[in-house]
């Protein structure tokens, strides 16, 4: 009964989601976070948490968080809400089983569980670095493999800092810029940088396994 009920749940907050976002103010739900004070940290969290589990776009969130708290706190509070989003989604897949998220990834959900099977937490923190699928997506297929919580959680934390950092940085640049702050450019340049370093780890870990490989198959013949 309890799953039925989560599952009803989960799929009537993605069809809101869907349907409404065209309507979602993220502007207005911002200006009332800033407004909470002290409780503007935890509500920003709980905020980026629902947006995860209900695929709201997490890079909008991350710059709003930038915006709001600053390229340091902002980094924090962002990652913050990206990884209990994540871990929920996560749990969620496991208790609920994912027929529709099997649907929707389709040979895809194939390559990442057997990705988990060869590899691993190294491959969770491989497609947290270079997403093989959609992040809000990816939480859901990583649930329905059989890595354990606690390495899923440490991978997902330490790979998914570079891109909050990125996004963050990004946020604070465009609050700066508007505000006629001369730094902005730097801030800008900045997030740009760690997006630029991001889009090249592709190129990297190419090279890296092809490298390894090609190591295993000399071993393999000597």
């Amino acid at each position: 009964m309890a799953r039925i009920a989560l599952a009803l749940g989960l799929a009537t907050g993605i069809a809101w989601v869907l349907t409404h976002r065209q309507a979602f103010d993220l502007g207005a739900i911002m200006a009332t976070v800033a407004g909470l004070g002290a409780w503007g940290p935890a509500a920003f969290i709980l905020l980026y948490t629902i947006g995860t589990v209900l695929f709201f776009s997490g890079a909008l969130l991350s710059l709003a968080g930038g915006a709001l708290f600053g390229p340091v706190w902002g980094t924090l509070w962002n990652l913050s809400g990206a990884l209990v989003g994540a871990t929920l989604a996560f749990l969620i897949a496991r208790i609920l089983g994912g027929d529709w998220i099997a649907k929707r990834l389709g040979g895809r959900l194939k390559r990442v569980i057997d990705g988990v099977e060869a590899e691993g937490w190294r491959f969770v923190a491989l497609t947290r670095l270079v997403p093989l699928v959609p992040f809000n997506l990816l939480n859901y297929a990583l649930g329905l493999t059989r890595i354990p919580l606690l390495p899923y959680v440490l991978a997902s934390a330490i790979c998914m800092l570079p891109g909050a950092i990125a996004f963050t940085w990004l946020g604070y640049a465009g609050r700066s810029a508007v505000a006629g702050d001369a730094s902005a450019l730097r801030y800008g340049l900045l997030g740009l940088g760690a997006l630029a370093m991001i889009a090249f780890l592709p190129r990297l870990v190419r090279r890296f396994r092809a490298r390894e490989s090609s190591s295993r198959s000399r071993d393999l013949y000597r």
